[in-house]
């Protein structure tokens, strides 16, 4: 055998072998992205799960305004319908998912704040229970959007870095979507008395 024809064969099992460990790396990776997606998920199961006893335990009071009602169980229904599987996390399905989370988050808002009106809801047991749980689970939320965030970035780092984007582009990885804060958060909420 010749030399050239050993060299290009030693530089093909180099390339093999070091394609092999980036696609092993990537497959990794990516299955993190997925696991901290599934626990983003989850998180806003669990608050989707706790929004009827909520606003069961929130009709009993007298006169409660039953379009706020509604229009959490309409943001709680949307939310739930919105979901992305994790192999289609792009940065368009991740604002579609949070817009719909968003919306459910404003509708819990507003409930809260007309509570505030019904000195015996405020005062009641289970709404207090359920009022403490949902504000843990928006913490575990936030958490968890975090974590995403997090592994998101190590996967859409290493898909980018070079050879490994070589590699990404050749086996179909390509750039997570990463959860960003909602439009007109950066504006503080006017507080008036």
């Amino acid at each position: 055998m010749s030399k050239g024809l050993i060299a290009v064969i030693a530089v093909l099992l180099i390339l093999g072998f070091v394609g092999c460990g980036k696609y092993n790396g990537l497959v990794g990776k990516d299955e993190v992205v997925k696991e901290s997606w599934a626990k983003v998920e989850s998180q806003y199961q669990r608050r989707a799960d706790l929004i009827p006893n909520l606003v069961s335990t929130v009709k009993g009071a007298a006169d409660f305004e039953k379009s706020t009602l509604t229009a959490v169980i309409e943001a709680r229904s949307k939310a739930t319908q919105t979901t992305i599987n994790a192999d289609q996390l792009t940065p368009e399905n991740i604002a579609k998912f949070q817009g719909a989370q968003d919306q459910l988050s404003s509708s819990l808002s507003r409930l809260l704040v007309s509570v505030e009106q019904y000195p015996q809801l405020k005062a009641n047991q289970n709404f207090l229970e359920l009022q403490a749980q949902l504000e843990g689970t928006e913490n575990r939320i936030t958490v968890a959007r975090n974590d995403f965030n997090t592994v998101v970035k190590d996967y859409n780092q290493e898909v980018r870095t070079f050879p490994t984007n070589l590699f990404a582009g050749v086996f179909g990885f390509s750039q997570k979507g990463y959860f960003t804060a909602t439009a007109g958060s950066e504006k503080a909420p006017s507080v008036q008395f």
